[in-house]
């Protein structure tokens, strides 16, 4: 795949790989589709978003919340852990994109397992579209990084960048998880509007770290295929907050402040 001569000051030159092209125009084309399909009221039936915008069907699978989301997170935490250990001599770069990848699915199963509260189901079917694209996105940004450690460095070089960028965004993610999962006292069952943080501003500021980890992830890692992954996250995610705005306003009416925004703050 040929690339602007320009871009390469600020990426490593596409691999030779079909495998690693194929999984970009996927990755890109599939998550910017699904964020359209948010905003068209098509949702991931997970969280608040179970049987909206679908016809129910009553034997439908579905797994707990918190076993979907592990199930969700968990294979990508090992496959970045695996390839620590399979490759520990790779370079500092690879190394920090595994350890980076690692950390971040780490830190959403424990979130799973000892902060966040549930009290729904997520369809079984949403539950393997979502472990896939985790698993099979962080295997290959892991394999376009190895087959990229022959290649001349980027002229500049932003994996500094993107550790300080990760951490912002990791730690941001945690902490409106932290009071999402506070909103409610245990055995309440009933959504709330959440306040604190930047949720004063944003309904959803854990998607805009989130997406300042990913930006730090293709920051460390400057390969096509960390952008593309990451751009189409920006699509995915952008298309979710505007859905999640949409339901609380739908849902709280007037006593959902008109301007706090979807998840840029004063923007959108």
């Amino acid at each position: 795949m040929a690339i602007p001569s320009v871009l390469l000051n600020f990426m490593f030159p596409p691999p030779p790989s079909l495998f690693v092209t194929t999984m970009s125009v996927i990755g890109l084309t599939s998550l910017s589709n699904a964020g359209y399909m948010e905003i068209k009221g098509k949702h991931m039936q997970y969280s608040k978003f179970l049987n909206e915008g679908v016809v129910k069907k009553e034997n439908d699978a579905k797994l707990s919340s918190r076993n979907g989301m592990l199930l969700s997170y968990t294979p990508a935490f090992l496959v970045g852990l695996a390839s620590l250990v399979a490759f520990p001599d790779q370079d500092l770069r690879f190394m920090l994109l595994a350890s980076a990848l690692t950390v971040h699915f780490l830190k959403r199963a424990l979130e799973v397992l000892f902060l966040h509260k549930y009290s729904g189901s997520m369809a079984l079917e949403s539950t393997i579209i979502i472990t896939l694209s985790y698993t099979f996105s962080t295997a290959t940004m892991i394999y376009a990084q190895y087959l990229s450690r022959d290649f001349p460095e980027p002229s500049l070089d932003l994996k500094y960048v993107g550790i300080g960028l990760f951490a912002v965004g990791i730690i941001g993610n945690f902490y409106h998880h932290y009071i999402l999962a506070n909103l409610r006292k245990d055995g309440e069952k009933e959504y709330k509007i959440p306040q604190g943080g930047l949720f004063d501003l944003v309904i959803c500021p854990h998607y805009l770290f989130e997406i300042l980890g990913y930006v730090g992830i293709s920051c460390i890692s400057q390969t096509l295929y960390a952008f593309a992954f990451t751009l189409g996250t920006i699509f995915y995610l952008t298309g979710r907050s505007y859905a999640t705005r949409q339901w609380y306003l739908s849902k709280f009416g007037d006593k959902f402040p008109k301007d706090v925004k979807a998840f840029i703050p004063y923007v959108f």
